[in-house]
């Protein structure tokens, strides 16, 4: 199967165009319009399918990756491995994919299902206590011993990030009247990098607010454990860069969950946990944006894939007691630090 350099073929040729609607029901005594980019519309759920296919693509075109020959070697804790599981079954490439404890078992399933190869490291780093650092000694060895090993590297990848200018020009087309935030969720800094540059690049006047896990390292925080898998990272990604956002909105686990719980029930949107954090933060910074601003939400993944954690009732009161009555209105000190 060979890749056209008119375009992806199939399925993949599905990746991007996703809606972007309005959440008129999430808070409307809001003085200022918020509009959500449903990234879960991606044929493999996630925003993570434009990284996959981007970071691929061109090097099949340039026979870097043969199929039938080369094995795509990579480390996620999900999204990314669906995305890269799905682009390699269609051009029949070998998969192997480096997840740890904390990756869902749906995404496991998933991944395996599209002829994916999941190894699990079950050892966290002496130093920092964290999985991250083993997934990627673990691809390095995999990469040393096999031949014809490639490494998309989704951490210093720079075509991460290209694969999200059509994210940001997708939004910018879909509301002529103009955007005066943006809220990006960071893991791999990929999605805020590729959109942050397109701000910059055609001098948008667009506030990019960056919304971190408690406990990532991502903006300079010593790392700490976290629960909710694919939103903050434990070492700071390659992609990094000081000034990719104006603002920065650390959240917690429970603010995850409470997000997501609150969307769900007043939008009728399933997403999943990087959203729910998407949903703090705008409430963390509501009082700050002036009325009638209109802001963006890239909306990274679907629900489905939390149904055992975040939307299950007895593993949300296992980690933090019952908080039920927090779905409904929750107080939070403001976490907004300038960047």
């Amino acid at each position: 199967m060979r890749l056209s350099d008119a375009g992806p073929a199939g399925v993949l040729g599905t990746i991007g165009a996703t809606p972007l609607v309005e959440l008129a029901r999430l808070d409307p005594s809001r003085h200022f319009r918020t509009y959500a980019k449903l990234e879960a519309h991606n044929p493999g759920g996630s925003m993570k399918d434009r990284s996959a296919l981007e970071m691929l693509r061109e090097h099949i075109l340039d026979g870097r990756i043969v199929p039938g020959r080369s094995v795509v070697v990579e480390s996620s804790s999900g999204n990314l491995g669906i995305g890269l599981a799905q682009v390699c079954a269609y051009y029949g490439i070998r998969f192997i994919c480096v997840v740890d404890p904390r990756t869902n078992q749906q995404n496991v399933a998933i991944m395996r299902a599209l002829g994916a190869e999941v190894e699990v490291v079950q050892e966290t780093d002496p130093v920092t206590g964290e999985y991250l650092p083993v997934r990627i000694r673990r691809i390095q060895e995999l990469t040393t011993r096999i031949k014809h090993a490639y490494w998309p590297d989704q951490y210093t990848n720079p075509l991460n990030p290209r694969a999200h200018q059509s994210t940001m020009s997708e939004i910018v087309e879909s509301l002529p009247g103009g955007l005066d935030y943006l809220f990006c969720a960071t893991s791999s800094c990929g999605t805020l990098r590729g959109c942050a540059e397109y701000v910059r690049a055609h001098r948008l006047p667009v506030t990019v607010v960056a919304v971190d896990a408690e406990g990532s390292a991502i903006f300079g925080n010593p790392p700490a454990p976290r629960l909710i898998p694919g939103h903050g990272a434990a070492v700071r990604p390659g992609l990094y860069r000081e000034g990719l956002a104006d603002q920065v909105v650390h959240v917690s686990d429970l603010d995850c969950v409470v997000g997501c719980r609150r969307l769900a029930a007043r939008e009728a949107i399933l997403a999943g946990g990087s959203t729910g954090a998407l949903i703090a933060a705008l409430g963390f910074m509501g009082e700050r944006i002036p009325a009638g601003a209109r802001v963006a939400l890239i909306l990274p993944d679907r629900g489905e894939r939390y149904l055992d954690t975040i939307y299950n009732d007895d593993w949300v009161t296992r980690h933090f007691g019952d908080v039920s009555h927090l779905w409904k209105e929750k107080k939070a000190d403001m976490r907004v630090a300038p960047c």
